[in-house]
């Protein structure tokens, strides 16, 4: 196909291609492997594949997209618009063409195999101290002889019979009170905020007479690829209701630098996301809320933890500054803010937001929480703590010193950016497989726990199908690979006659790996390609480099735990990563997952407000390293491109498992071993 075709881009997927101008957009989804929904035919009847074309520029992908990018709006369209109603900015993917460069977001509710949201709440004992409490008091009533304001005998009552200090209320409070406390025949119940700070207690929510029901709180963790919700009882802790949706600001680009860019490169850019993710976090609130069986009106406190980019885009400011040197964030400190400030109309107007500090300019609240929440600074052992993402946020120290960065590690280990890539869904490969003499592989499947060798693996996948693979799928698959001798320690993929197996087939000038193929029956071809296995060798390389720079800092070679954190590092296998060389060599049962750390952090901020006083102390005792400025990171950064390095000994790894001592970059004939598979033999590097 001519490369003058138009390049179509869809999120969140990350699947690209050139199409035929004036190919709809379903059928280019079809053709790129994009989970578009569709049970009509294409006739415009049934709306599940709507799709979002987004315009401006995308520094990232090097297209800018104009408003013609799509043909124009038709009858078929106007038709479905008109009886049932279509969202602003939404089309119909089978009436849509596409005529030039663009850029199409897929929304949830028309993806078939729903992105699976894995962050859910840890099990943790927490100490509560919530910041909300509710108050039953006697107020006086109003006296002829002794004139006073209601809200002002009320905040004596609560004085004198608790104790509590002058309150303030809101115009909300205000406009209801006079009923309420006549209702209550002078007595009610105050929900009142005091988060044991500078700030004056204030009265959030009025009921007459006795009220022992429920008050409610969130915590959010809010990422750059998902955002996660937990809704908390605030007099027990209980998680009554978990929730997650893919972050709507993925359609302006997948890592954060890209979001970066298209605010900087289109003028209402910030405004945008800012809207967009707005927008998202007051769907999820309702959700979470319906599934709790819990009124959003009793919803009176919450918790958010993020990266840079996200707070500042969350806050409407932009955040043009974090994306060149110095990286300076607009403020670092934590905030307390009335939820309306942030538009989320889910919530009452005066329900308490509180956002947890950032480290530094690429450090965010996020890692802050996970510190809250893993106590690093409290340990005697030498703790690597490495939240994994599209944007790493990793910390080394003990109680003696701690030192944090990031390491830009880019959405590869999402799935993004992998030619058969897609994010966790039913049907996506998750767990990978390969004998080591015969190069065949098996596999798992999100959704499925049967391996792909079971007799009754078809018949448990018939609903999903094989769909593509997921981030833990690819980590897992070039690991696998480089320990069965398919693959070389510089990342090069052999050939069939190299490694002795017709697995490995070519395409271009590379070879790729065939991992799983349904393409007779209509389903779709998976393979590892050696630009795959690129993407992968510049996330891990990044990631390790980040480590590996704190330990230098620390002037040590060898850490005594690490502790995966985030939904993703709780899927990887310690095994697969050491061998990639995402993490500096420790012995295995020394590697444990701490699950969605930054989400137990949050909860641990909202459930016990002592807590947010200790992490706004601690952040400033925790030393920012700056790997954008740091020479040694380049240099770490080449080593770590090799599988699993090309310095690094990794004894501990060495004792588990031999690597296969192959090199298939040889331009001599047969490349670097003959039909039978065996590599040239060459001296491991140290």
């Amino acid at each position: 196909m001519s490369e003058q075709n138009p390049l179509v881009i869809f999120t969140p997927s990350g699947k690209r291609g050139h199409v035929a101008p004036g190919t709809p957009v379903l059928q280019a989804a079809r053709q790129l492997g994009v989970d578009l929904d569709s049970v009509c035919g294409g006739r415009g009847i049934c709306s599940r594949c709507q799709i979002t074309p987004m315009f401006g520029e995308f520094p990232k992908h090097g297209i800018t997209v104009a408003s013609a990018a799509l043909s124009p709006w038709n009858t078929v369209e106007e038709r479905y618009r008109s009886k049932r109603g279509l969202p602003d900015g939404r089309r119909l993917g089978c009436q849509a063409k596409i005529q030039a460069d663009v850029v199409i977001d897929v929304p949830p509710e028309s993806q078939v195999h729903k992105q699976v949201v894995r962050k859910r709440a840890e099990v943790r004992n927490i100490v509560m101290n919530p910041a909300v409490r509710l108050y039953y008091v006697e107020v006086e009533p109003p006296d002829m002889h002794d004139p006073s304001g209601d809200l002002e005998r009320l905040g004596a009552a609560l004085s004198a019979q608790w104790d509590l200090p002058p309150l303030t209320a809101g115009l909300d409070v205000l406009q209801s009170l006079q009923a309420i406390l006549r209702k209550g025949a002078w007595r009610v119940t105050c929900a009142i905020h005091d988060a044991g700070d500078d700030r004056t207690p204030q009265i959030l929510a009025l009921w007459p007479g006795f009220y022992d029901g429920g008050i409610y709180g969130l915590a959010i963790d809010l990422g750059s690829t998902t955002i996660a919700a937990h809704l908390c009882d605030q007099k027990s802790g209980a998680v009554l209701a978990s929730g997650g949706v893919m972050n709507p600001q993925i359609r302006f680009g997948e890592d954060l630098m890209s979001r970066v860019s298209y605010s900087m490169m289109n003028p209402e850019g910030a405004r945008e996301m800012t809207a967009a993710v707005r927008a998202g976090l007051n769907d999820l609130i309702a959700d979470v809320a319906r599934e709790a069986d819990v009124a959003p009106r009793l919803i009176l406190n919450a918790v958010f933890v993020m990266n840079p980019v996200m707070h500042h885009l969350l806050l409407g400011i932009d955040p043009y500054e974090l994306g060149q040197a110095p990286f300076a964030l607009a403020s670092s400190q934590a905030m307390n803010l009335d939820a309306s400030a942030l538009e989320l109309s889910t919530l009452p107007s005066a329900a308490q937001v509180y956002i947890l500090p950032c480290i530094a300019g690429h450090v965010g609240a996020d890692a802050a929480a996970v510190t809250l929440s893993e106590t690093p600074h409290l340990s005697d052992d030498l703790v690597l703590l490495v939240d994994v993402g599209t944007n790493a946020e990793i910390q080394l120290g003990n109680r003696h010193r701690l030192l944090a960065c990031s390491s830009p590690t880019g959405p590869a280990f999402e799935g993004a950016q992998i030619s058969s890539g897609q994010r966790a869904a039913p049907g996506a490969i998750e767990r990978v497989r390969i004998d080591p003499k015969t190069k065949e592989p098996r596999f798992q499947v999100v959704g499925c726990p049967l391996w792909s060798d079971d007799p009754n693996f078809n018949d448990a996948t018939q609903d999903t199908g094989i769909t593509g693979i997921c981030g833990s799928g690819i980590i897992e698959v070039v690991a696998e690979m480089r320990m069965s001798g398919i693959l070389d320690q510089n990342g090069l993929i052999g050939s069939p006659e190299q490694i002795g197996s017709p697995r490995t087939i070519l395409e271009g000038r590379t070879y790729s790996y065939l991992l799983h193929d349904s393409s007779a029956a209509g389903g779709p071809r998976i393979t590892v390609t050696n630009r795959d296995i690129r993407e992968i060798q510049m996330a891990k390389a990044a990631l390790y480099s980040g480590a590996r720079l704190l330990m230098d800092k620390l002037k040590v070679d060898r850490v005594d735990r690490i502790v995966l954190a985030g939904a993703f590092g709780a899927h990887i296998s310690p095994l697969h990563a050491m061998v990639l060389g995402m993490i500096p060599d420790c012995p295995l049962d020394r590697v444990s997952s701490a699950g969605n750390a930054a989400g137990t952090g949050a909860r641990i901020a909202l459930l016990n407000c002592r807590s947010r006083r200790e992490i706004e102390t601690l952040v400033h005792r925790i030393d920012k390293i700056e790997t954008a400025i740091e020479p040694r990171f380049q240099e770490h950064f080449v080593n770590a491109s090799a599988i699993p390095n090309a310095v690094e000994p990794f004894p501990v790894l060495n004792s588990i498992v031999t690597l296969p001592d192959v090199n298939f970059n040889s331009q001599s004939g047969d490349g670097a071993g003959g039909p039978t598979g065996g590599g040239r033999r060459r001296r491991r590097r140290r």
